[in-house]
């Protein structure tokens, strides 16, 4: 048991929110658990509408200072606050792994990879590039990109510190100043992170978080005019609520939504490389990811091979709390989500599927769930619905045309993948499938250097990459007339 991580963890655990750095705790709690055992790990503040109007208007207040601040110190800053994230590395990776019950190692590889965007957009803020050209009015025309203004930026559970860092990053090396609205399942790592910017030097105005019930601070989010920008990362059914009630004010919008990832593997594929791929993507936070692999399509060929070789491996994955040496895959985040992987497990079993391994709720009890790999059945539900949870389906296709109108046919376009040795195939499925991201011969791709978002149902805009920081500028011109 690693309870020097835990201890590391509970030291940077704070319960109250920050508006313009002030603490505030609020009369109204709300319990934050330990998904391994339930236990509460502590409280945050269950803040309303005038705590949130308030931070809104701090983030107003600080930004025509913030915006007009040098890039190259933005970009200081950026680096000093990564620098004491690489310090604090044990103790954010304890307190994600308190809160949200991923395995510690992994806690503090989303720690690690949080840090790449801050050190990525550090960089990026020095090259907030515009150009110029000569109009054929026979005038010079300047562009240059400046900050959007203050930005709304609601995260996820499932990776409260990388979620935080993907947005923030792009947003302060632009020049805009944000409220932070983190999940209540994993306020706490969000808070840890902001006060590790205070210390690093950045104005306390600049940036708040705010904590309680999320319609009623996504109500006042979306309806202020001084919020010039939404980020939301989450469901569908949510980023479509969050439009609607940004449309009067038309905020910028950038929507990172769900999923319902194919990976496809074809007969000539490396199948032991596909196996080890298909177990790193699928059961990082014990399958609950956007990105993870929710139905797996393999040529008929090498459908029992490949499924009896990822039984075998997944029956051998350590499954535990968090802080137990070894352990891989640990408990979901709430009750709901093992009533969730059970559904799915009996719909696709009830529809031919056969049980390879797994199958049943762990030994463990409470959210702990066997890593489950099925075989046969049918892949329509997998296609509409995210299992979010450590079930892969595996469903056997004939040709390379079957396997792609199968794997298209969702409302979803996040995440694909695809194992074959074959270059030229590999490069007809990622220009025919209809995904915002294709991993070819690999289960992770996701980086600060690459863009990550999707199309369809799965929303709109890019996080990461020389693009994530053109979702929080304006580009703007001027037009010289020169005598």
């Amino acid at each position: 048991m690693n309870t020097a991580a835990r201890d590391a963890g509970l030291k940077l655990l704070r319960e109250h929110a920050l508006i313009a750095g002030e603490a505030v705790t609020g009369d109204k709690r709300i319990a934050v658990d330990d998904p391994a055992t339930g236990e509460i790990i502590g409280h945050v503040p269950d803040l309303g509408v005038a705590e949130t109007e308030r931070a809104v208007q701090a983030a107003h207040d600080a930004f025509p200072h913030w915006s007009r601040t040098d890039p190259h110190k933005r970009a200081a800053f950026l680096r000093e606050w990564a620098r004491l994230i690489d310090e604090n590395l044990d103790g954010l990776g304890g307190l994600m792994a308190l809160e949200n019950g991923k395995p510690f190692e992994e806690a503090r590889g989303e720690a690690v990879y949080a840090n790449s965007f801050l050190k990525w957009f550090a960089g990026e803020a020095e090259r907030l590039l515009g150009d110029t050209q000569d109009s054929p009015l026979g005038h010079v025309i300047v562009t240059f990109r400046q900050a959007v203004g203050p930005c709304a930026l609601i995260t996820p559970w499932n990776f409260p510190a990388a979620m935080l860092t993907r947005k923030l990053g792009p947003a302060l090396a632009a020049g805009c100043t944000a409220v932070v609205k983190p999940a209540s399942q994993t306020p706490f790592t969000a808070i840890a992170l902001v006060e590790l910017a205070y210390r690093a030097g950045l104005p306390k105005s600049v940036l708040s978080v705010v904590t309680g019930d999320a319609a009623t601070i996504g109500g006042v989010l979306t309806a202020s005019p001084l919020i010039r920008k939404l980020s939301f990362t989450g469901s569908t059914p949510v980023g479509r609520k969050l439009a609607e009630q940004c449309a009067p004010t038309l905020k910028r919008l950038s929507m990172e939504l769900g999923g319902a990832a194919p990976l496809m593997v074809f007969e000539d594929a490396d199948l032991d490389l596909a196996v080890a791929e298909t177990i790193k993507g699928k059961f990082r936070n014990s399958g609950q990811t956007c990105v993870c692999p929710n139905r797996v399509y393999v040529q008929a060929s090498v459908a029992e091979a490949y499924a009896n070789k990822l039984a075998e491996a997944v029956a051998g994955i350590p499954v535990g709390p968090a802080f137990e040496d070894g352990v891989k895959v640990g408990p979901l985040i709430e009750d709901k989500a093992i009533d969730k992987v059970e559904d799915h497990l009996k719909r696709v079993v009830a529809s031919g599927a056969k049980v390879l391994t797994g199958g049943e709720r762990h030994a463990l009890g409470g959210r702990f769930f066997q890593p489950t790999v099925t075989l046969g059945g049918d892949d329509a539900l997998f296609r509409e619905e995210e299992t979010f949870g450590p079930l892969i389906p595996v469903f056997p296709f004939e040709t390379e045309d079957e396997c792609l109108e199968k794997a298209n046919d969702s409302p979803f376009g996040l995440a694909s993948y695809v194992f074959t040795r074959d270059l030229d195939r590999a490069m007809r499925i990622g220009r025919r499938i209809e995904a915002g991201m294709i991993g070819v011969n690999t289960g992770l791709m996701s980086t600060a250097v690459a863009p990550f978002g999707g199309i369809k149902q799965s929303g709109y805009g890019r996080e990461g990459s020389t693009h994530g920081i053109d979702e929080y500028v304006e580009i703007k011109q001027v037009t010289l007339a020169l005598r």
